[in-house]
């Protein structure tokens, strides 16, 4: 198992031993084995997205804990297929993203229609499959905050899919657009039997000034989950929250001090167990996206999985600190996220 408090360094004290007392960890429902009976079954969420929730919480290492580890790989189309890829050329090749979700113990793997419908009908039973409907690409210039779909619900469905995802980005010109798209598919998706998957982002330039960048601020980022939760995401994707104040700051839109005064602080967790209590107090699963790989990329990864787990958060979704390296050192970095969600010694502040 991964030295947790050994990679944590200085910060180990601070992160593991905090109490949450802005918003107590008392009124979560915190993932556990039995996640999908206690929280989800009193939905209105048909049979089969409960099967298909459960299917996910039983694959790979974390199987039967209620967290989630997920490997996500749309850059190629996020960012460019050069720019995602030319790091580890075996990429390239989607049987590869499928094989490093598998070997490295995930839950599921989520990609595009392209990079999935390639390798169906050899891995669609093997490892759930999260088809990513819609994306933003780079190749249009100039580059505006968008997304468009790129494939249906149907199509998810025909090819073995578990879930579909869709990303909005909250605060751009073209959100409300994407709003009404994505809650339609959700719901279509959501008659099908399908788990809907949102990654909830802010985009507006304006919400990064010369002193922050409100694009993960609590309160903003919080508010994007809200909404997320609001067209029926079952999971929601969002960075981490790394500052506060964004509505503050902006000054746009409506908060309340008591948001800065009493429920938040800016420690580390307290930031993310806004963004959790934004998602109906955990009873949709909010699980923190893994960031950009960098030179210490092992450490970042086990903290942000600590901070997602004591914040009362679901799991994590990495993809670019797994797969721009070696292949079984990406298999060594996903292990290390899923270590700390199996550790009992991190537990939910």
């Amino acid at each position: 198992m991964t030295d947790i408090a050994g990679f944590l360094g200085e910060e180990a004290d601070k992160l593991l031993n905090h109490v949450c007392q802005g918003i107590p960890k008392a009124g979560l429902h915190v993932p556990g084995p039995d996640f999908v009976d206690r929280v989800v079954a009193g939905s209105d969420r048909k049979p089969g997205v409960l099967r298909n929730l459960q299917t996910l919480f039983n694959h790979g290492r974390l199987a039967g804990t209620g967290y989630l580890s997920l490997l996500p790989v749309d850059q190629g189309v996020e960012h460019s297929a050069g720019a995602s890829f030319a790091p580890n050329l075996m990429f390239f090749d989607p049987e590869n993203i499928v094989r490093l979700a598998i070997e490295g113990g995930c839950n599921g793997v989520a990609s595009t229609l392209g990079v999935l419908g390639m390798v169906a009908r050899r891995y669609a039973h093997k490892i759930p499959f999260i088809l990513k409907i819609n994306h933003n690409e780079l190749l249009t210039y100039p580059n505006k905050y968008d997304q468009t779909l790129f494939a249906s619900v149907d199509q998810a469905f025909d090819m073995g899919a578990c879930a579909v995802g869709a990303t909005v980005f909250f605060g751009s010109e073209e959100s409300r657009r994407q709003i009404q798209e994505i809650s339609e598919a959700f719901a279509h998706a959501h008659d099908l039997g399908m788990v809907t998957v949102l990654w909830a982002y802010t985009r507006n330039a304006a919400f990064k000034t010369a002193e922050k960048d409100y694009h993960v601020s609590a309160d903003l980022t919080g508010q994007a989950n809200y909404l997320g939760v609001t067209i029926e995401a079952d999971i929601v994707k969002q960075k981490m929250a790394e500052n506060n104040g964004g509505f503050q700051a902006l000054k746009f839109g409506k908060t309340d001090a008591k948001v800065y005064s009493e429920l938040t602080t800016d420690h580390p967790v307290d930031l993310v167990r806004y963004q959790v209590a934004n998602c109906y107090m955990g009873r949709v699963g909010m699980i923190n996206s893994g960031g950009a790989s960098g030179k210490d990329d092992l450490h970042q990864a086990v903290r942000t999985a600590v901070i997602n787990k004591r914040a009362g958060g679901m799991g994590l979704i990495s993809g670019r600190k797994a797969f721009q390296k070696p292949f079984e050192e990406g298999v060594k970095l996903l292990n290390a996220i899923q270590d700390v969600y199996l550790s009992k010694e991190v537990t939910v502040a």
